[in-house]
Formats: C-alpha cells, sequence, structure tokens
C-alpha cells in the first residue's frame, strides 16, 4: 500500500533540474596548477616496491598459519574445533589484506597504462605488463579498450563499459508512470538480487573481457579482449593484443605448474583468493564510480569529454585502507577522467582546485561503500529511449534528478 502511494504521488516535475557544465576543457585544465601533472618515475617505483615488499611479507606470514594452528598446544589451549575456527580467521585476515594489497598493484598497472606512472613509454608498458598480467588482466587489450572508455565515458553510443539499459532494453512499455505495473517488472526478491550482485562482484570483469558484459550492445555478439581481430582493436594494434595474449597464457601454465608443485588448494588459498577479491575490488570501485543515479549519461551533440569526465563520483572507499592500499584510485578518480596522465599522488590536491572550478558539477559521496553498492544495484535500472541528457530510473520507474526543460526529449520535440 505504502510503495502504490509512493508511485502515485511521484512526480517528474518535482525533481530538481541539472543544466550540463559550460565550460572547456582548456578552462578547466587552467585552473589546476602545473605541478600536478608531473610524473617522477622514482616515486611510482618507489611506491611499486612498497607494495611488492608488502605482499611479500604478508605472503611469508601466512605460511605460518597451517603449521601454527596444527600444533598441540594451540588445540589443547583452543581445542580442537576452536583451533580451526581461529585457523581460518586468520587465512580471512590474509585474504582481506593481500587482496587489498594485490589490488594496490593492479592499480599502479592501470596508472602504467594511461602513461601515468612514467614519462617513459617502455618504463609504462614493461611495469604495466608485469603488474597486470601477474594479475589475469591483458594489459595492452585492456588498455585500449580502457582509453576508449575515458575518451567517451557517459557517451551512450561510444562508451565501452556500463553503458544503461533503455527502456526498451527490458522492455518496459512507453506510458504514464502510474499505468505501469513495475513489480511484474523487477519482482525480484531480495535475495535473488543479492545473489545477482554478488555474481556481478565475481564474475563481471572476466565476463567483460571474455564476452563484452556491460559493454557496448552494438559490437558483435563474439566481442572480447582476446581476438587480435575484434572490433575493439584496429590492424595496428594486433601485435599488442597478441603480446597480451601470451601473458595470459603463461599465468596459465604457471598457476598449473605451481599446483603441481605446491598442490592446487595452496595455490588457492594463497594467491588464487587473493586474486578473487582483486576482482571483486575493482569492479565495486569501478561500478560505484559511475553507476548513480545522480549522475548524467549524454546522448549525441549533449556529449562532450569534460561532460563525460564530471559524470563519475569520488568516493570514501574503505577510509584509510583505500587510500594507503589502493592509491587513493577510489578517493580521486574524477580528476583522473578528468586528465588520466596525472599521477595518483597528485590526486589530493588537484582535486581541490577541480572542486573550486567546477561547484556543484564536483561529485562526491561519503555513503558507506556496501550500502552504496546495494542503492545504486536497485536505483539504476534503466534509462530513457529518448532525450540527450539522462538520468537511471528505480524499479518503480523513478529518477532523482532530470534535465532542464530544454534538454528533454519533449521540448526538443515542440
Amino acid at each position: 500500500m505504502g510503495a502504490t502511494t509512493d508511485i502515485q504521488r511521484y512526480n517528474e516535475n518535482d525533481l530538481p533540474e541539472f543544466t550540463p557544465m559550460p565550460w572547456t576543457l582548456k578552462e578547466i585544465r587552467a585552473a589546476i596548477p602545473a605541478q600536478h601533472f608531473v610524473r617522477d618515475t622514482v616515486r611510482g617505483m618507489l611506491y611499486l616496491a612498497r607494495d611488492v615488499l608488502m605482499a611479500a611479507v604478508v605472503w611469508s606470514l601466512a605460511t605460518y598459519i597451517d603449521p601454527f594452528f596444527g600444533k598441540d598446544n594451540v588445540k589443547e589451549v583452543l581445542t580442537p574445533s576452536g583451533a580451526e575456527i581461529a585457523r581460518w580467521a586468520a587465512w580471512s585476515v590474509y585474504w582481506w589484506f593481500q587482496g587489498l594489497i594485490f589490488t594496490g598493484i593492479w592499480v599502479i598497472g592501470h596508472e602504467c597504462g594511461h602513461s601515468a606512472f612514467s614519462d617513459h613509454k617502455i618504463v609504462n608498458d614493461v611495469i604495466g605488463f608485469i603488474t597486470h598480467t601477474f594479475l589475469w588482466t591483458p594489459y595492452f587489450s585492456w588498455r585500449i579498450s580502457h582509453h576508449r572508455h575515458h575518451s567517451n565515458h557517459a557517451s551512450m553510443e561510444r562508451d565501452e563499459v556500463y553503458v544503461p539499459k533503455t527502456r526498451d532494453d527490458l522492455n518496459i512499455p512507453t506510458k504514464p508512470h502510474d499505468e505501469i505495473e513495475w513489480d511484474e517488472i523487477f519482482g525480484d526478491t531480495p535475495i535473488y538480487t543479492l545473489f545477482c550482485l554478488v555474481r556481478q562482484q565475481v564474475l563481471a570483469f572476466p565476463a567483460y573481457l571474455l564476452y563484452n558484459v556491460s559493454g557496448q550492445k552494438n559490437y558483435p555478439k563474439w566481442t572480447n579482449h582476446f581476438d587480435p581481430n575484434s572490433i575493439l582493436f584496429t590492424k595496428e594494434q594486433r601485435n599488442a593484443v597478441i603480446m597480451s595474449n601470451i601473458g595470459i597464457a603463461f599465468m596459465v601454465w604457471g598457476v598449473t605448474y605451481s599446483s603441481s608443485l605446491y598442490s592446487a588448494a595452496n595455490v588457492i588459498k594463497y594467491y588464487g583468493i587473493p586474486w578473487l577479491c582483486v576482482s571483486h575490488w575493482f569492479i565495486m570501485i569501478t561500478y560505484l564510480h559511475h553507476t548513480d543515479p545522480t549522475l548524467p549519461h549524454y546522448r549525441g551533440k549533449e556529449w562532450n569529454f569534460q561532460r563525460g569526465a564530471a559524470a563519475t563520483v569520488d568516493r570514501n572507499f574503505l577510509g584509510w585502507q583505500g587510500r594507503f592500499f589502493l592509491h587513493d584510485v577510489a578517493h580521486y578518480h574524477v580528476i583522473h577522467h578528468f586528465f588520466s596522465k596525472m599521477p595518483f599522488y597528485h590526486g589530493e590536491q588537484a582535486t581541490q582546485h577541480l572542486k573550486a572550478f567546477i561547484g556543484d558539477h564536483y561529485a562526491y559521496s561519503d555513503k558507506p561503500i556496501f550500502k552504496a553498492l546495494w542503492e545504486s544495484y536497485n536505483k539504476c535500472q534503466f534509462v530513457e529511449n529518448e532525450g540527450d541528457v539522462l538520468f537511471y530510473r528505480d524499479k518503480q520507474g523513478r529518477a532523482l534528478r532530470r534535465p532542464a526543460e530544454q534538454y528533454t526529449a519533449k521540448s526538443k520535440s515542440e
């Protein structure tokens, strides 16, 4: 009864209006001091060395977990059941921190892919190839499509990932809002929604690489990041794709060989589960950057690079752990979309200048991230078939913002 009343009370005209930002990229760049664009190879290498050292130390400490909790005197003190629970608790601590450390190493590779790590291309490509291959990311292939994502972010026609579904995609009828049986369209139980969300968090990145899941709908059916002839790549990029594939093939061999030496169980415990954490954190971070009911998407001439760059949100992701282990990748992502060659360690200061210049067009959220993930997953369902400035609608067809009158499909047709 309450939900029905809310639907009946919902009025699009009551929503706050949104007008796209008017500034040019040149004007925005001029507001950022030049020193924030300077890349320091030595500084980048020190961050990488710190991450590798932390990974090695935490890995070494993990080798004591099973022997320690297997000791008779420990079992006597904790009881056998208590020792087993404590053992798995210790492994959980290892997976949490090693997953964050591995994700930080992945972020360094991401910096390399944007040429933000070093002024030297060879340094970027060698470090990026090694770090990303170690974490099952085809470096050159993903760098190519990721660059296209940055170049076209929030464009309905050209963005590479997290492209919203439209009303037509979900077969939602074009009828007055209160005449649609929304529960028949989005009637999933919370348990099923949770299952779908967990599936997304674990499998979305491999699914994107292998099957173009969440990518552009107009790409051919078998589009993926491993086919050198894919629509994602040009003929000139073919050898780079092959090199990425060789790296992934080496990882297949390396994991297989390590499993034969140390057992598959040990490989999974020390490496496999932390890698799953990397896949989760990476998807969660990028999903929350680009998926929020307050962020616009654009069609046609209303899109430009700087408007697309502003259509992302900075988040207080895991507090100090996100800042330390993940190199501020979530805390200062908006500035990264404006200037992707800017090193992450300049993100905080540069963001202050960006925020002062673009004002309300800068998006930030300090909402707890798992709460934000649940809300975005439920509220960001589809966008309209028409209109050049679009906002996500929820499972009841409701938006949180609306484009100013001159940007609506109705006003354009009049």
